[in-house]
């Protein structure tokens, strides 16, 4: 084990070639988590080319497994996403075997963070245009939320990491201002770089904001059985709540 990774490493599997976000959570990682990033080139976000990359994942996932990685964290909830909830599990338990790692997707701690922050009614944010938002709120729906609305930005793919973060807060406060009945906020993928954001948005609106970042972060640090809260990015991290695993306790309320 390098000394850099003293508290446990984590493979990573961005979904894209763009810059930012492993820079943000590394740097949003507690100290001595050893970080190892992989890539799949995603270009279009269409559900075809999610449908189509799955091998891709997994020669990754194999090649973080036989480099000892205590954890895989296959990034990217879409190309999860669109083989549905059960779907997801599926091939991620049988990665498991395969691999005999611990594998957790995004869309996988976004569920676990959602419950452990107790939310049942949620509105959605997405940077995608049409139908696939539809996909990811059923995803949500399998796993037992009630989905008030999953509201897509208008902007192409290969620019979403050109929105800044005020034009995202607009968006997000307008969907969650129609649905003020719901008691979280989520925001799809870590494209857009908006965690500086997410505490203005949790004082606001007056609830819990789940985004793929935090979610992450908060996921790892849980996996790798670390404790250390960090202020100003929202209630997941600043309270690390723990995770939920009586699922079927949560649904009975």
């Amino acid at each position: 084990m390098a000394f850099s990774s003293w508290r446990g490493s984590v493979g990573i599997i961005k979904p894209t070639l763009r810059l930012g976000s492993i820079e943000e959570f590394i740097r949003l990682l507690p100290e001595g988590v050893g970080v190892l990033p992989l890539f799949v080139n995603i270009r279009k976000g269409t559900v075809d080319e999610f449908k189509s990359v799955l091998d891709h994942f997994e020669e990754r996932v194999k090649d973080l497994a036989e480099a000892g990685v205590d954890l895989i964290h296959p990034e990217g909830a879409p190309p999860f996403m669109v083989h549905g909830f059960d779907g997801e599990r599926k091939i991620i338990d049988g990665w498991e075997r395969k691999y005999a790692r611990p594998i957790v997707t995004a869309a996988m701690t976004q569920v676990e963070a959602m419950r452990a922050l107790g939310l049942r009614k949620i509105v959605g944010v997405t940077y995608f245009r049409g139908e696939i938002n539809d996909t990811f709120a059923r995803y949500f729906r399998d796993a037992g939320f009630e989905v008030l609305a999953m509201e897509g930005m208008d902007v192409d793919f290969d620019q979403v990491q050109r929105l800044s973060s005020k034009e995202v807060y607009a968006h997000t406060r307008a969907a969650f201002l129609k649905h003020r009945d719901a008691d979280g906020i989520y925001m799809l993928g870590s494209g857009w770089h908006v965690t500086d954001i997410l505490g203005m948005l949790e004082r606001d609106m007056g609830v819990p904001v789940v985004h793929a970042m935090t979610a992450r972060v908060w996921a790892i640090q849980h996996r790798l059985h670390i404790h250390e809260p960090r202020q100003g990015y929202g209630r997941l991290l600043a309270e690390l709540p723990a995770p939920v695993r009586d699922v079927q306790a949560v649904a009975r309320g």
